[in-house]
Parts: C-alpha cells; structure tokens; sequence
C-alpha cells in the first residue's frame, strides 16, 4: 500500500497564496459593488434571476422562496439567508432611496424587525430594477459561465440608472470597506447631463460645479445634513465625514409645557435603539427634562413625542438628544467601487464618468447588434425582392428541381443569392405574391436601409451617443424624479447650537511637530517651584515634539496660521479633549491642510468685534496688519491669509487694537519695540513689509503685543529665564535691528531664545520641553532682571531635551477655574544656581 506523495510546502508562502485568493474573491465576488451598475454580485444575481424568470413589474409577484431557490440553484453557491436579506433590502423604502424589488408582505421595518420568512412573502422586478436590465439581451454587456458551468450570467448589467450614486452601497471585504450614501435622481441627471454637454472639456470640470446640480446625499429617511465640510471632501477625495441628523420639531403643549416631535431619523439608525436609549439617560438623569417619551408612529409617517418638564429648555433638550444619542451621527463615506475588477477610491466626478463611459460602451454595443440583425435583415430583403422581381422565373427553378437542397442551389446559382436568401425565398408564403405585399416588403427594406445608415452614422460619431445618453437621462428624470428628502444645513447654527452644551472654562491646547492636536484643561498641571522637574504633559511617539500650547476659553474660537500663509478656523470645543499624557488627534481630522502645510500660529477669538486688527509676522521679519473682520468666516478650506515672498514662512499672529505697540524677538537676542501704526493695514493676500532686520543666521522668535504693567520674559532652550521691565526697549523705527535682550555671550551656554511673552505678575507660565514634559509656574517667581542679562533656571531640562514651547494663562482666565492667586503658593525648589 502506497502512501502516497509527500510534497514539502512553504507555509509562509501558502499562507499568502492562499490569504490573497481569499481576499481577492471577497473584494471582487461578493463585498464591492461595480462602479458601473453600482450592484454587488448577489444582487445582480437576483435581479437577473427574476428577469430570466419573467417576473415583470407589471406582473403578478411571486414567491421569494422561489427567487431565492432559482438563485441558489443557477447563479450564486452561497447561503439562502444572504440572498433573502439582499433581496429584502432591495424592498425596503428606508434602506434604498429607489427599490429595485417591489416587495409584497413583511420585509422588515426601521424599527430593526426582520423579514418575515421567505415562504410568506412574495416579489416582482422594480420599475427601476427593469430600467437597468434594458438591452441585456443585446449582447450589451459580457456574460461569463456560473459556479459550475453549466449557464452563462451577466458581469455587469446595461444599467440606464447610476445606480452605485443612486442608491449606494456599504460591504466589508479584506482590508477595505465601502460606504457611498444614495442621492437624488434628478440631482444626479442634471448633474450627468452637465457633464455631457461639456464633454471635451470634462478634465476641467471643478468639484464646485458639480455640487451646483448635487449638493449633497439624499437618505431615504431624510433628516438634515449639518455642514458642507464632509461632503466637500467626500466629493473630491471619495472619503468623508457626513454629520446626520434627525428632522425634530418643537410643540407647546396645552399645560404650558414642551414637547420635542422627532419625524425623521438619520439613515440607518435603529428607531427602537434611539428610543431606548432616549429613555436611558432619562432614567439615568443625564438628560434629567424628560417626563415622557412615547412612540406615536403610523403608515402616515414618523413621530417619536417627547414631552418636557415644565421650566424645561427644548433647545437644550434638543442639543442634548444630538450629542448623546444617535439623533445625530455620521455617516462615513468611502466611495470604494471595483473598476475593471480593481477596487478605486472613486471621488464623485470619477463615479459619474465611469457610469458615462459604461452607458457609451453599453450604446455602442447595442448599436452593433441592431445593425448586425439589420444588415442580417437587410440581406434577406434584398433576396426576397430579387425573387418578386423574377417570380416566374424563380418559380420555374424551383418546379423544376428534383428535391428541396437542388432548388435552393439552383436559386443561388441562376439568381446569385446567398444560401439565405434562397432559404428564405423557400419559405416564403404565396401571399407574400400579392401586391400588397410586395409594397410592405419594398417598405421595410426602406426602413431597414434607413435604420444602417442611422446606427453607422451614430457608430461613426461619439457625439450621438452620447445625445442618446442624455435622452435617456431625461426620460428616466421626467419618469421617476422626485423631490429631495434630505436638507442640508450649510452653517449648522442657530437653533441647532452644540455650545448650549459646552462649559466655558480655560483650556491649552497643543500641537505636535507631527500634526498630533488636543485641548487638555489648564489646571491639570499644578503650579511647582522655579527649577522644578515638571511632569509628564504628552506621550510622543517616535520623538513627536511639542511645537505649540495655545491657552483658549472653550467657546473661543481659534484662528490656527499656517506657514503656507493660510488661516483656518474652528471653535476649541471642537478639538478632541485628551488627558494630560495623551497624545491627541491629527490635526488633519479637524483642519483641511494640505499635506505640507504646517500650522505655526494660533490665537484665540472670543469676539471678532472686540479687536480691530490681526498682525502677522514672518520668519524672515516681515509684518503686516489685517482686519480681523477678514477673519470671521473662514470657509473650510481655508483662506489665504498672507502673501509670501520666495522661501518665508508665516510664523506669529496677534490681536490689536490699531492703538498698541509691538516687540519682535530674534533667536540671537535682538529685541525691537514700535507702534503697531507704523505698519498699515493692508488685504489678506498682502505680503506685508519690513518688520525688522535680521542679521545673518538669525530668525525671528516672537512677536507680542506691548501691554501695560507688563514685562517681557524670555526663555532659552536649555530652559533658562528672566523678566524684563518693557521700559527698557525704547520703542525704534520700524525696519531697523532692534537692540540686545540677552548677553550675546551667553548663547552658548544657555542656548538661543525659543519664546518671549509679554506677561503679567499675576499670570502663570507653562513651560513644555520637546520630551513632552511640562511645568507650570508663576510669573512673580522669575527673576526680574536687565536686558542684557542672562537669566536663572526656569525649568531643569534633561540631557538631550530642550524648551520647545511657552504659554501664558492669563490671570483672569485662572480666577474663572477657581484658582485663588492669593492663597495658591509654591516653595520653590532649594539651591537653584542663577546665572549672572
């Protein structure tokens, strides 16, 4: 008895072999949609299936568990619960915007409720579903044989309809996932037809355009789209953010109190979940206004009532049914579609090309089949009449053959006709002699003649086509549009205000040199003595440094500069809170930067009509003043904020008030005080003007605001400092060197300057090092000392670690906290050494 071969096999090797095929069958066979008819396999299998079978949608239904068995059997080797819950999915009005299967019995419900079983429910083809099997047996599209060879099924469908836009889809396959939200019909045709008629031109066609005709997804079960941020970036990139929310109304009731009426919910969200969770916190106390909720729901529509506490807030209420339950969520686009049998992150204007050229190689095809049977049609005409035309003759030929074959070949030999035409002049009908006759078959060759030269003319001219497209488009808008469901808030606000829920207290927020933001409370870090170790402030990951802390109120709204010249915005609330040691977010998630843009200032606005003027300054030295009414809209995509001359950079921004006096700080120690008024106020896309004069290898540091009782203080990298009164920079021309504000032959030692703030006795300081370690400290307990002084130990850096970032909090920003600048005192650390 042989045992057989024993082959020796890699298992690294069979591992990927085998993982890959597996991977690839799921991404290409059963989880991503075909960016051309928009439908997986198993809902093409179906649709199909029900096609082949006869059931119209002008028909009678039929059983689902006959569909459901005709595509297990013919077309898809998989579970019958996977194609029943496709299938029911496809008949359900909050699942798709357009159904594909018209459905009859249970097919579940937006309160999360499954289908009734297969045996009881029954199905026919949508209107819309038959509208993408138009043509199929035209030889439009490529068939191939199915799981066991024994049929042939359809790769794609002809599609009529952008269906991958029109009703989405979402799958998971390997390492990838798709998400594309459904949209409007009529949006979408206005949308393609624009297209179309720009054709030659489509490379240029702009984003901005095409949201003209399609602003936005329409979810069947409308709601509101907060914001055009998300949507913006899902169009262009295919990836996206899009905040949903539900339609809620507010209704006073008889006894003079409140009640919330929800009528419409974001898609894909449980409406028995929400409720739940609604009557969660109520019971809970966090949203301790609520003394009913009840379901009132019916065939006319939705309607979740929630009735308030008397002295209730509704807005609040509302605001807080957003924030802590699925009344809003996000939608997460990724537009993931398999183009030739790849998957392609698709933005919104590759979607609707890939839909155009397939309709135009659909067209083409059918195009070629029609003027293949004309032709065919044509040809059989022609012999027919050839045989009218000698009908004696032809009659005499065919008595005088012995059998059937001798009278076809002595037709094609006297007459010279094909064996068709000799086929077809043997089948013909004594009745066809008539005259009557004759005349409809003289006219039909008329017609068929006319229909060759129509499909050759349209196959030799691309431009026809696609008029044909846009007719189609036309007809199936006029046909099935209807109106959009879902609005869309452009600027969420008002009624619908998240800062109701915000509490207005003092925070910093940080960035990292890699991009890593984060707001943590400013009283996390208690106050240590001068010279003190600090703790830890910030997990870095791979040596990540702290570029920047940003003391801010939470309702502030902070204005972030980048050093490509731009200015974003967004209020602090909306920056992630993290603990003290956490490392944040990238700040890409919040801001849409470029992928070399680097943010380099950013100040906080609590009210843009309480400074006159934003001052900006460069590397290089140079500045300018801008109104900061400029900055009070700040679209998210930015706005350019400064023009930049060859390689500077945009580096510090401040508040003025047109009256203040300003001090720029080099890295070397220069230091130079004028009055904001020397540099006029110019538009944003100015370059600005000589701030000061630098010297070569120095840069600037800072730039501050001159305030009264204040000082300037400045810190070293190696963590040294010291205060100076502001008295003693006498303010200077404008673009000249500015004077000493540290002992130049000290530098070595003590290293370049790396900030400077002018500072109040009463404020605090906190010092954070490239290591992540922060202290906090108050300004009284560093030394006041000259200008041309060095300074004492502020912060005891370790080897290898230097002073990467200073901020100041404001006294009043402390008292607001709760911290009493009284009583609040620290012994500072024993044997400090200050350096002379």
């Amino acid at each position: 008895m042989e045992a057989g071969n024993i082959q020796p096999v890699d298992i690294n090797h069979e591992m990927r072999s085998s993982y890959l095929d597996y991977a690839m069958s799921v991404i290409v066979a059963r989880a991503l949609p075909d960016a051309r008819d928009g439908l997986k396999p198993v809902h093409r299998r179906i649709l199909y299936a029900m096609h082949d079978m006869g059931i119209r949608a002008t028909g009678s239904h039929k059983k689902s568990a006959r569909i459901v068995g005709e595509v297990l059997g013919k077309y898809h080797p998989h579970g019958d619960s996977a194609v029943y819950e496709s299938m029911a999915r496809m008949a359900q009005d909050f699942s798709l915007r357009y159904m594909l299967v018209d459905g009859q019995g249970n097919f579940g419900s937006i309160d999360g409720d499954s289908p009734a079983a297969m045996r009881y429910t029954e199905a026919r083809l949508g209107k819309l579903a038959e509208e993408m099997l138009v043509n199929i047996e035209k030889e439009t599209v490529d068939f191939a044989p199915n799981f066991d060879d024994s049929l042939q099924e359809p790769t794609v469908l002809p599609s009529r309809l952008p269906n991958l836009l029109l009703n989405g889809s979402s799958g998971i396959a390997v390492g990838m996932a798709t998400n594309i939200p459904p949209h409007n019909l009529g949006e979408l045709s206005n949308a393609l037809l624009y297209m179309i008629d720009n054709y030659e031109d489509i490379d240029e066609i702009a984003i901005d355009k095409l949201m003209e005709f399609i602003p936005g997804p329409d979810f069947p079960t409308g709601g509101i789209i907060v914001g055009m941020e998300g949507i913006v970036q899902a169009y262009s990139t295919g990836k996206g953010r899009v905040v949903m929310r539900g339609m809620a109304h507010v209704e006073e009731m008889r006894t003079g109190r409140y009640k919330i009426v929800v009528t419409e919910i974001p898609y894909q969200i449980n409406k028995t979940t929400l409720i739940e969770r609604i009557a969660s916190l109520a019971r809970s106390g966090k949203i301790d206004s609520i003394s009913d909720l009840r379901d009132e729901s019916d065939r006319t529509g939705m309607s979740i009532v929630i009735e308030l506490k008397r002295g209730s807030q509704p807005k609040k209420v509302l605001n807080q049914l957003y924030k802590y339950t699925t009344l809003q969520s996000t939608f997460g686009v990724q537009m993931l579609a398999l183009v030739n049998n790849e998957p392609k992150l698709l933005s919104l204007k590759r979607a609707l090309q890939h839909f155009i050229e397939h309709r135009r190689e659909v067209i083409t095809r059918r195009t070629e089949f029609d003027l293949r049977k004309a032709r065919d049609r044509a040809h059989i005409l022609d012999g027919l009449i050839i045989a009218l035309d000698n009908i004696d003759a032809v009659i005499e030929t065919i008595r005088s053959s012995a059998d059937v074959d001798e009278a076809k070949s002595n037709l094609m030999t006297r007459f010279k006709l094909s064996e068709i035409q000799a086929q077809a002049i043997l089948d013909m009908q004594l009745r066809r002699l008539a005259a009557l006759e004759r005349w409809k078959i003289e006219e039909e060759h008329k017609e068929i003649m006319a229909k060759i030269a129509f499909y050759e003319e349209l196959l030799a001219d691309s431009k026809k086509i696609l008029v044909i497209i846009k007719e189609d488009l036309q007809e199936l808008s006029e046909k099935y549009g209807d109106e959009r469901r879902t609005r869309i808030a452009a600027n969420a606000s008002g009624d619908l205000n998240e800062e109701d829920l915000v509490e207005d207290e003092a925070v910093l927020v940080t960035i990292t040199e890699r991009g890593y933001i984060k707001r943590v409370v400013a009283i996390t870090f208690r106050t240590q003595g001068r010279g003190g170790r600090g703790v830890r402030g910030h997990t870095t990951r791979d040596q990540d440094e702290i570029m920047m802390m940003i003391p801010a109120r939470t309702l502030d709204t902070i204005l972030f500069f980048t050093d490509k010249g731009k200015v974003y915005s967004e209020k602090t609330y909306q920056i992630p809170e993290a603990s003290r040691i956490g490392k944040g977010i990238p700040v890409v998630n919040i801001l849409a930067l470029d992928a070399d843009e680097r943010i380099t200032a950013a100040i906080p606005v609590p009210d843009f009509n309480n400074a006159a003027f934003c001052t900006l300054t460069t590397l290089g030295g140079r500045i300018k003043r801008v109104a900061l009414s400029e900055f009070a809209s700040v679209r998210p995509s930015g706005l350019i904020a400064m023009g930049l001359n060859g390689d500077d950079k945009l580096g510090w921004a401040k508040l003025t008030s047109g009256d203040d006096e300003i001090i720029l700080v080099t890295e070397l120690g220069k230091a130079l005080r004028y009055s904001e008024k020397q540099v006029r106020s110019m538009g944003r896309p100015a370059a600005g003007v000589i701030g000061i004069r630098l010297a070569k290898g120095d840069k600037m540091t800072t730039m501050d605001v001159i305030q009264p009782n204040s000082t300037l203080l400045t810190v070293t990298e190696n963590g040294v400092g010291k205060q100076t009164r502001l008295d003693e920079y006498s303010p200077k021309g404008r673009g000249t060197q500015g004077i000493l504000t540290i002992d130049k032959n000290a530098i070595p030692i003590v290293g370049k300057i790396v900030a400077a703030r002018v500072v109040q006795q009463e404020d605090h300081l906190t010092l954070m090092s490239t290591g992540g370690v922060i202290i906090r400290l108050k300004v009284k307990d560093v030394k006041t000392a000259g200008r041309a002084t060095r300074g004492v130990h502020l912060m005891r850096v370790q080897e290898g670690d230097t002073v990467a970032a200073v901020a100041r909090i404001a006294a009043e920003d402390l008292k607001q906290v709760g911290v009493d600048l009284e009583t609040e005192n620290d012994t500072p650390d024993d044997g400090q050494k200050e350096l002379l």
